[in-house]
């Protein structure tokens, strides 16, 4: 059976029910329909002074072509702990339709594992992402319109993007304004996708709506004639663009198949953008369930790390203990096995491959203090003794492991890692971040790039340097670095899998996001625009004569 055909096989409970069973009162449930809602912001006030639940951060290997299934192992986790009466929650990221039509396919899981109703999850969901599209669309008309009325504000230079969350490598650089029309001013523009968006960010980022009207009047929009920066303030933009985030501020409650609460709210993307769910539905998530997991995006060196030293700073949030989720496929993949050849037994595979492994391992337990455990994402074809070679590698360094089979087992395949963390939570950490706060922007690449990626230095473009003067004479120094870089390597070239030689990083360009509170570097060719592959998902896509969608994995 496909993961769609296996998701509506099972019998959902009411989203009132899964409420319930989380501890949301019903007068704090907007139900959208029998299986998803919303969660009302009275809730807030009720839980602000219950104590906080341990936080399980799931996080993984440099990411292969092959998928790691890192959302899987969360969901398998969440619902592991259930089995052995934990009060657990999942928080986690909402699907952007960019994968789901391209490359990657959908993102809510696999096997029994899956967070449901796997399609609109997927799909249109609760229109959260549409409403930051609207709303990052809107600024750019208002922009675009000041500028046709006059320009009074002496707009010289638009740094804002439009947005769609569509793979559209052709929407990268446009020009607009070619009708011709008496007083509408030509210009280059770029589209995002929408998870890579500001507002994406600013959403995930905020305490509640009058926070999010804040940053959202603190997007920085361009230059005016003498290179001062104007903000969407300016435009007096950020209250109409709060009333379309209004709902889309909520967390959305939906459930596991074996009936598990997940709240799903924000889909950064990790590679370009900052890779994590919204502060907002952590932090309920910690006030509703003794036991949290959540996910960062791609690697561990993308998302943890974003996790760990933005939404972490930021939200006053310290794990207690980090998953680091691998496959015995993709460890022969980073050792240089071609995909062809992936699924025969290969030990000299792992034994090249089983480095970007140590050094995540690495820099989670001995650069960030955390408490690592594996989860080895088992498939049918791993053989008894590249397991145990595995098992005794991670044993040699007194890294804990286990062997997970939530794909064809549900949460029962995930008891033995829900044990192993019940135990590692109560374990004394020694929470760290990479960089201090007053470092100078250079300081804080450079500090990712060294400890984090293995880089000798970083090498920085002209347009870069003028960037950074820029933005520290503005007095922005002092905020957070986001990467942007591929997530196939510890290198900014996705090509360079096993990072044996020494490499430096490029800083090609840097964005300052004034209203998100973060300074964007990036690296190599990475684009926040992501193109379609060759044969893309959405060809497979389809709806049946019974109204039935089909072809989502």
């Amino acid at each position: 059976m496909t993961d769609i055909e296996i998701a509506k096989s099972v019998k959902l409970e009411n989203i009132l029910d899964i409420a319930k069973k989380a501890g949301i009162d019903e007068e704090e449930i907007e139900p959208y329909g029998k299986f998803k809602a919303k969660i009302s912001n009275k809730i807030f006030k009720r839980l602000e002074n219950k104590k906080d639940g341990k936080l399980i951060l799931v996080t993984a290997i440099s990411p292969t072509p092959l998928g790691e299934g890192k959302t899987t192992i969360s969901i398998a986790i969440a619902d592991g702990l259930r089995k052995i009466h934990k009060n657990s929650i999942l928080a986690l990221r909402e699907p952007s339709l960019g994968p789901v039509f391209g490359i990657k396919g959908g993102a809510t899981g696999g096997g029994k594992v899956q967070v449901a109703p796997m399609e609109e999850i997927n799909l249109h969901f609760t229109g959260d992402i549409h409403a930051i599209t609207a709303a990052n669309n809107l600024l750019s008309s208002l922009i675009d319109n000041h500028i046709y009325f006059g320009n009074e504000l002496k707009l010289k230079k638009v740094v804002w993007k439009r947005c769609v969350d569509l793979n559209d490598r052709q929407l990268r650089t446009v020009e607009t304004g070619l009708s011709g029309e008496k007083k509408i001013v030509p210009r280059k523009d770029n589209f995002d996708i929408t998870v890579a968006s500001e507002i994406m960010a600013i959403l995930c980022l905020s305490k509640d709506i009058f926070d999010l009207k804040e940053k959202l009047g603190n997007i920085l929009i361009g230059y005016n004639e003498e290179n001062e920066p104007v903000y969407a303030k300016a435009l007096n933009a950020q209250g109409a663009m709060a009333v379309l985030l209004k709902d889309a501020i909520k967390p959305n409650l939906v459930q596991t198949l074996e009936h598990t609460p997940a709240i799903i709210h924000g889909g950064p993307f990790a590679n370009i953008a900052h890779g994590c769910n919204s502060i907002i539905a952590t932090k309920l998530a910690l006030k509703l369930g003794d036991y949290v997991v959540t996910e960062a995006g791609f690697g561990a060196d993308l998302g943890a790390e974003k996790f760990l030293d933005i939404k972490c700073r930021k939200a006053n949030l310290k794990p207690d203990a980090v998953v680091i989720v691998a496959t015995i496929k993709a460890i022969k993949y980073h050792g240089g096995i071609e995909k062809e050849k992936i699924q025969e037994e290969n030990i000299e595979g792992l034994e090249k491959g089983i480095d970007n492994l140590y050094r995540h391992i690495d820099n989670l337990k001995n650069k960030f203090g955390l408490n690592v455990i594996v989860a080895l994402n088992k498939y049918n074809t791993d053989t008894e003794k590249e397991i145990k070679y595995l098992e005794n590698k991670l044993k040699e360094k007194n890294i804990p492991i286990s062997i997970v089979e939530g794909w064809a087992k549900g949460g029962e395949g995930a008891i033995d890692i829900a044990n192993k963390l019940v135990e590692t939570t109560q374990k004394e950490k020694n929470f760290r971040y990479i960089y201090n706060i007053e470092d100078t922007i250079k300081e804080k690449i450079e500090k990712i790039a060294t400890n984090i990626y293995g880089a000798e230095k970083v090498e920085y473009s002209p347009e870069a340097e003028k960037e950074i003067e820029k933005i520290e004479s503005m007095g922005y120094n002092k905020l957070p670095i986001c990467i942007a870089k591929t997530q196939y390597s510890f290198s900014d070239d996705p090509k360079n899998l096993e990072c044996k030689e020494k490499y430096n990083i490029t800083i090609r360009d840097i964005e300052l996001k004034a209203g998100a509170g973060f300074i964007v570097a990036l690296a190599g060719k990475i684009m926040t625009m992501p193109g379609l592959p060759k044969v893309p998902a959405a060809e497979s896509i389809d709806i049946d004569e019974n109204g039935e969608i089909i072809g989502i994995f």
